[in-house]
Parts: C-alpha cells; structure tokens; sequence
C-alpha cells in the first residue's frame, strides 16, 4: 500500500502581525511550522501503514527552507519526503498549486508506485481556502472524499474504503473505491510521539528534490504568478467590536432556569433571531 500525504509550511498564525500602514502579513521573523491540518492526514496515513502495510510519502511544494518541514514529518514515522521547489511556483495561488502537486504526484507514482490513497489537511492556515486538495482530485481524475472525521474500513483487495464525513445536519457513511483522495478534519485523531529511532533516520534522511522539470512539469504557464488567475486586493486586520459583552446574572437558578435566562438574554439582545430561527426551522 502507497499512500502519499501532501503537507505545508505556513508561518507560526500565533505570531503573525499585520502592518499597520500596508495591511499586509509581516512574515520577517517568523517561525514556521507544517500546517497543523495536515498533521491530522499526517497520522491518519501513518495508521494506515501501521496497520496494512507499506509506504508514506510526504510531499510539500515550497522554498528550499520547507525540508524543515518534510524532516519533521519524516521524524513522525513517514517514509520518504519529496520536496517541489522551483523559482517558477512563486506566487502561486490554489489553482496552479494543485496543478503543481498534482504533477508532482503523478511522477511520485511512476517513480515509487502509484498511490492508492492520497491525503491533505481540510484547509492551511494561512491560507484558509480547501481547495487545494479537491483540485488535486480533479487534475488526476481521483474520487473525493472531503471533511473525512473517520475512516471505518479499508478493503485493500476489495479495493474500496468505507469513511465517516461530517456534514451539516449529521455524518454521512461513504464508500468508494481506490485510489481515492481524502481531506482530514481537524481533531480527528491526535499525532503521535515521534521514536528515537525515527528521529535518527529523519536527520540523515535525504529529501527527494524535484524541480518543475524534474516533476515533468512540461507547461510553465500553469505555475507561479502567470498561472494563478487570483488576485489578492488587500489584506486587513479586522476592527475592534465597540458591542461589549453582556453580564447575566444566573445566581440562585437551577439549570432550567439558567438556560431560560441565557435564550431570553440572547434573544433581547438580537430581536430578529427568534424569528430567523422559527423560519430556518420551518424549511426543515
């Protein structure tokens, strides 16, 4: 079984500031780390192996600096890393990142053994859009499975895998066969401790480095800037909310009583929602 798991390095959003004059995210100086996301794919896919077999690749498409991340993430248990970097893929938005990753997939297919499984985090957090992971699907023509909270079965000579997806309103039960992708929830599973061992390996491990023409990226047009129709106008740190919180006094009410008084307290203080909620309720 070959499963590859698609990760990425995003500065640290616990210390990222915004410039007061420019709007723009002030990266100088601060730490990366793998987008905590994709930790979840991460251990899913290492679970995956533990129990059936095989391999698991990592790879990430960034600047040379992002093997940091690929270490890391070899330290955790994966197999092998690829990492895709080239001048061509600055500026890239989803549209030519999935092209690119896709690319580099297929080649890690021919090169390693065609993936059966291919995991992403839900979304990265810098940049907040999950569409990374369906674009990968729909370039490599892949079954999509999306918001996954739990895999129930994997049938490997079936070939086919049965996964739990959250949705509004509840969980949906799919099936479908492989090789498929999956995007993982957050809190789905919690990452392991890294062995000594492993951390041993991943410090002498050599990371697969592809450039664009190495991953057979044939049409350049498609990468970076010149392939990335999505314009960013501006970036802003949202105003301070002048509205202040509210005080309820819930003292000497029992539970009934207190949650009654939170609902009215809520309700004085938007008037509309009750009846927003009595109309949303009636399309039910």
């Amino acid at each position: 079984m070959h499963i590859v798991v698609c990760i990425k390095q995003v500065p640290d959003s616990g210390q990222i500031r915004v410039h007061p004059v420019t709007n723009t995210i002030m990266r100088q100086g601060v730490p990366t780390i793998i987008n905590p996301y994709d930790l979840f794919a991460l251990e899913e896919a290492l679970r995956l192996r533990d129990k059936f077999g095989g391999e698991v690749t990592v790879l990430t498409m960034g600047p040379p600096m992002a093997s940091d991340s690929l270490r890391k993430a070899l330290t955790f248990g994966a197999d092998r890393a690829v990492l895709l970097t080239d001048r061509f893929f600055a500026g890239s938005d989803t549209l030519a990142t999935s092209f690119a990753l896709a690319s580099a997939i297929a080649k890690i297919g021919e090169t390693f053994g065609p993936p059966d499984v291919v995991f992403t985090g839900k979304q990265t957090i810098d940049g907040d859009t999950a569409q990374v992971g369906p674009g990968i699907a729909k370039r490599l023509n892949l079954l999509q499975l999306t918001y996954v909270a739990k895999i129930a079965e994997l049938d490997l000579d079936g070939r086919s895998i049965t996964i739990e997806r959250r949705a509004e309103g509840g969980v949906q039960v799919l099936k479908t066969r492989l090789p498929c992708l999956i995007t993982m929830l957050e809190a789905t599973n919690e990452m392991r401790r890294g062995s000594m061992d492993d951390a041993l390996r991943a410090a002498r491990a050599e990371i697969v480095t592809w450039s664009a023409a190495e991953a057979g990226i044939e049409d350049m047009t498609k990468c970076g800037l010149r392939g990335s129709p999505t314009v960013v106008k501006r970036v802003f740190a949202p105003g301070a909310r002048a509205e202040k919180a509210a005080l309820v006094d819930l003292s000497g009410k029992d539970a009934g009583a207190a949650a009654d008084a939170l609902i009215d307290a809520v309700f004085a203080r938007t008037p509309t929602l009750e009846a927003d909620m009595a109309r949303l309720s009636a399309g039910f």
